[in-house]
């Protein structure tokens, strides 16, 4: 996950601190992580685990019965360290394509750079001018009467209206190692939507604009040898089903860790009535 402007991880997540001055805003894609299930995970780690077992399985039987902690201990984490791995790929993607919209060096990352020749590739297949048709890049979104925040990876005019006019898209990075360039998940649209329905965004020196009024969403998938804009529905239907999230995640967020056990006090007890002679 990147590290946008103000933001700041906390034991629920990831908030946004105001420099407004008021409450932490909690962020979007913490709401999604919270109150939205991914209904792949699970099985996605489970055939990560059998994979490793049966690929390593004269390794892992020779030590099976000596050392059964350490080999449990190793296949669990399988999962989780190809989870973090493809985490830091995205951070690090994200990193470039900022970079390269906005004209500053970009860092040599042997794995990094096929994503981002494909960004490239994209943008020249669409004509973009960079300093023309790139509104921003990177920028912090808020809706401060909501109570949430997140981050538009960019704000680009295309030219997919009727007779070619320019329209204003927000558009959402993804990459991927493994999946195919015209895959999403339903949650995409509710990640776009609830940065295009936000009030107001920061500048630079911490000022607030009001939120461009945005005409298209989509998730550019970003492969080491593809790449697909694939368009969003993020409409007011599915901010909504966002909000609805949302209050979720706010009410998860406010609720007890643990509640007290409930015990019979000896004055509510009832006596036990006595059997005739």
């Amino acid at each position: 996950m990147t590290n946008p402007r103000h933001a700041q991880d906390t034991p629920q997540g990831r908030y946004y601190t105001d420099p407004a001055g008021g409450p932490a805003l909690v962020s979007v894609t913490n709401v999604l992580g919270t109150a939205v299930a991914k209904q792949a995970l699970i099985p996605w780690a489970v055939k990560l685990t059998v994979e490793h077992v049966l690929d390593n399985w004269n390794l892992l039987s020779s030590r099976v019965f000596t050392d059964r902690t350490t080999v449990t201990r190793e296949i669990k984490a399988v999962h989780t360290a190809v989870k973090d791995h493809a985490a830091d790929l995205g951070d690090r993607v994200h990193t470039a394509a900022e970079h390269h919209v906005l004209g500053a060096p970009i860092a040599d990352d042997p794995e990094v750079a096929p994503y981002t020749a494909q960004l490239v590739r994209w943008l020249t297949m669409w004509g973009v001018d960079l300093d023309a048709d790139v509104e921003a890049t990177e920028i912090t979104c808020f809706h401060r009467r909501l109570g949430y925040a997140g981050t538009a990876d960019l704000l680009i005019w295309l030219p997919t209206g009727p007779g070619g006019r320019r329209e204003l898209w927000l558009i959402d990075y993804k990459s991927s190692a493994t999946r195919r360039a015209g895959s999403v998940y339903p949650e995409n649209t509710l990640q776009l939507a609830a940065l295009r329905y936000c009030e107001t965004v920061l500048l630079p020196d911490d000022t607030d604009a009001p939120m461009p009024a945005i005409e298209r969403t989509g998730v550019l998938n970003l492969r080491a040898k593809s790449h697909a804009l694939v368009p969003m529905p993020a409409d007011r239907t599915a901010h909504r089903a966002f909000r609805g999230a949302l209050e979720t995640t706010k009410w998860l967020h406010a609720a007890p860790s643990s509640y007290s056990a409930l015990l019979p006090t000896p004055a509510g007890l009832r006596t036990a009535p006595r059997k005739a002679a």
